[in-house]
């Protein structure tokens, strides 16, 4: 039996980005019978990961995260990257295809915190944690009397800083805690309803070269159609928005009776206002229901909506 690499499998080295190139091991394991020497992880240190000082927004975007393993992919010291589907930029470099998702975890957000049961529960002036600007506006919306602040770092990392008593709260996505086994620390989870998730979370996306037959062949078994369905609506909800990590916006698509439902909120930096959309059709339609959603949400923008 040979003993070579049948696929190398990119990730970044924080414990959550190892946690999803785990379960994408596990599953190509499963699905072709392969030992785990043969198909190695080989861990690529990002930009986003070196920058801890100042928010995504003023370094460059969600591309930070992934320009790494997009080199290596296309100089082919790895076979297939692993990636929190949010942290994928709209536009990919030339070469790189998304081949699909896996199953997706749990969509929403937690509230974690040592004082309060929940958002609304927190004194007025306590200061909330977070490096995403969705989340931020959403917060301000809900609770314009918070302050809140940048927290970067890994979910550990934030996690110390709360404990430390740096903040008095701080909101994670609840698909990272579970992968982590770290739910212990969600004092309420946030309804999507009330608390609009990002576009992508909770899904882990793979990428691969564009002309690489073989591999698609080989995540093929392991991707889920209904993930792929969903993030294809919400990534063009993102797109024709021209969604990074400078702008507050939401998405989440779900099948429901069958019907593939989007819902998409685009909301003022400082929380004051928003607007929000929903369209529901034919899974196999979902990048025209998210373009719709879109473009329906850019016609309703005001001028300024999104200045800071």
């Amino acid at each position: 039996m040979s003993t070579s690499p049948a696929f190398v499998i990119g990730t970044r080295g924080s414990p959550l980005a190892l946690a999803q190139a785990h379960e994408t091991q596990r599953r190509l394991i499963d699905a072709h019978g392969l030992p785990p020497e043969r198909l190695p992880l080989q861990i690529i240190k990002t930009t986003g990961d070196r920058i801890q000082d100042r928010a995504l927004s003023e370094a460059g975007g969600k591309g930070l995260f992934t320009k790494e393993l997009d080199i290596a992919l296309l100089e082919g010291s790895i076979d297939l990257g692993v990636h929190s589907a949010k942290d994928l930029p709209t536009a990919l470099p030339e070469g790189i295809v998304i081949a699909g998702y896996l199953p997706r975890e749990d969509v929403r957000d937690a509230f974690i915190s040592l004082h309060a049961r929940n958002l609304q529960d927190l004194p007025e002036g306590a200061v909330v944690g977070s490096a995403s600007l969705r989340r931020q506006a959403e917060i301000r919306r809900l609770r314009p009397d918070v302050k809140v602040t940048l927290l970067r770092g890994n979910v550990e990392t934030r996690l110390a800083r709360l404990k430390r008593g740096e903040i008095d709260a701080t909101l994670l996505a609840m698909a990272g805690l579970r992968r982590l086994g770290l739910t212990e620390h969600v004092t309420a989870v946030l309804d999507v309803e009330d608390f609009l998730p990002a576009v992508g979370q909770g899904a882990i996306a793979i990428t691969i070269r564009a002309d690489d037959e073989k591999v698609a062949r080989a995540v093929r078994p392991i991707l889920h159609a209904e993930t792929g369905y969903a993030l294809a609506a919400e990534r063009a909800f993102l797109t024709v928005l021209d969604g990074s990590c400078r702008t507050p916006i939401a998405g989440h698509a779900r099948l429901v009776d069958g019907e593939l439902e989007i819902r998409g909120l685009v909301l003022r930096p400082n929380g004051s206002g928003s607007l929000d959309v929903v369209r529901r059709g034919a899974p196999e339609d979902a990048a025209a229901l998210g373009r719709e959603a879109g473009l329906d949400l850019r016609a309703r923008m005001p001028d300024g909506f999104l200045d800071p």
